[in-house]
């Protein structure tokens, strides 16, 4: 029910945002994205509130600062594990009572865990609101857990990674290169957990991690929708002030070591049908980067892998025929340094080596050449104009805001989306792909069928 895998929505996926012109000059970028509204509880609570009257809904999330990465060494898999438990009991509610009651008055709920933060949501009518957020609130303070409940749900999370991930040969691959990217750092343990740490969790564990983390003063209350902050603020202290603040840790994360090799992780399996190649870089997040970096490799992104004409599909696929796919994606929002990555499904009859090496000649050709200034200008007004539709969507923005603050930026940053976009050079792409693609100690997985039974 509840997701396991990292679920991030970076500002470069902004069909959901916003774009501004000037008055005076069409083709001029203000700042602005959702121009939500805030304000913050006398408990610390952070409150968000982005405003859309077309519809008497709204999306109701409370984000916590806290994700896989902040997990004690030992214990993988307890923050989303926790979040699993958090549709249980409290003083108030029956386990599963949460779920049942939002349906019944025409909702849907659901949670996720990333690797720097956990979420929950509710789509709700307007006036089902209160009702939502009277219960979040609730569970906020007062979950109760006992072995009969916590048990048999250990073994729900096990059978999800059995079936998300250890059956699944490209989610093994993917699990394999991203443990071989970060040898040291968390982000390189899955989010769900190791098998044999998540067959140790306990009823304790669960408790401590709850303890540690889930206070009000650690949340980010985020209602985009059918309201204002003045009508939302009355609720807000009646349900979430009213929770006392407590002392939470610092993020202390481990450097990752540096690494001067390239490393290859290549899965031969019986299952698998359709071979893949992919390869990634580390890269800055928004808030490990400087100047422009994080902004820069998102055109570069768009460049290479915006579309039917972009770089990687039209020499792959198009014009060499080696390739049926060929991607290069990057996703900005971390509390550490993120990756960038790369990859192909080869065409029938293309041998892996030969696409790799067809990758390889891509990246290179960018790396002496750099980009072209039609190319970047043609990638930054794609990227303007998919924001254009902000008011279709309601958890987009909720979704989008609560990813960037729960890791470090702050709203200015997330509304200044556009200037920074539309501010990008050639000179910044090709800075920025030369200092991260130019890196040499890049991990490549190859996925490829094996007749006969797994090894």
């Amino acid at each position: 029910m509840h997701a396991a895998r990292p679920f991030r929505v970076t500002l470069a996926l902004l069909l959901t945002a916003m774009l501004t012109l000037t008055a005076g000059a069409a083709s001029a970028v203000e700042k602005g994205v959702f121009f939500p509204e805030t304000f913050t509880l006398g408990n610390g609570m952070q409150v968000v509130v982005v405003t859309n009257r077309r519809v008497p809904v709204v999306t109701h999330m409370v984000w916590y600062r806290v994700g896989s990465a902040d997990e004690p060494r030992g214990v993988s898999g307890i923050a989303h594990f926790l979040e699993h438990l958090m549709f249980k009991a409290t003083d108030k509610l029956a386990p599963g009572a949460f779920s049942r009651i939002v349906a019944k008055n025409g909702g849907r709920d659901n949670a996720f865990t990333s690797y720097d933060y956990t979420a929950y949501f509710q789509n709700v009518a307007r006036d089902r609101l209160e009702l939502v957020m009277s219960m979040e609130a609730d569970r906020m303070a007062n979950l109760r857990l006992t072995d009969a409940v916590v048990l048999p749900e250990r073994d729900v999370i096990i059978e999800e990674r059995r079936q998300r991930t250890e059956n699944e040969p490209a989610d093994r691959l993917g699990e394999q290169v991203n443990a071989t990217l970060y040898v040291h750092h968390p982000y390189g343990t899955p989010v769900i957990g190791w098998g044999p740490e998540m067959s140790r969790l306990t009823r304790a564990d669960a408790e401590s991690f709850y303890r540690t983390w889930y206070a009000p003063n650690n949340a980010i209350l985020i209602v985009a929708g059918d309201v204002s902050a003045e009508e939302l603020r009355p609720l807000a202290e009646k349900y979430y002030g009213v929770i006392p603040a407590r002392p939470v840790p610092e993020r202390v994360r481990v450097t990752e070591p540096p690494m001067s090799a390239a490393r290859r992780v290549i899965l031969a399996n019986a299952e698998v049908r359709q071979p893949s190649f992919r390869r990634s870089w580390l890269a800055p997040s928004y808030r490990t980067a400087t100047g422009k970096e994080a902004y820069a490799l998102q055109v570069l992104s768009e460049i290479m892998s915006g579309g039917s004409d972009s770089r990687l599909y039209r020499a792959l696929v198009v014009e060499g025929r080696l390739a049926t796919s060929a991607f290069l994606g990057y996703g900005p929002s971390a509390w550490d340094r993120t990756s960038i990555t790369g990859g192909a499904v080869p065409a029938p009859g293309v041998e892996m080596d030969t696409l790799e090496r067809a990758f390889e000649a891509q990246i290179l050709r960018l790396l002496e050449d750099g980009v072209t200034e039609e190319e970047v200008a043609t990638a930054r007004k794609r990227m303007l104009a998919s924001a254009a539709f902000a008011l279709d969507s309601l958890s987009g923005p909720a979704q989008a805001l609560g990813s960037a603050l729960a890791t470090g930026q702050s709203i200015d940053d997330v509304e200044s989306w556009p200037v920074r976009i539309d501010s990008v050079t050639k000179a910044d792409v090709d800075a920025a792909a030369r200092a991260v693609l130019g890196q040499t100690n890049h991990v490549t997985g190859l996925l490829l069928p094996k007749p006969g039974k797994d090894s």
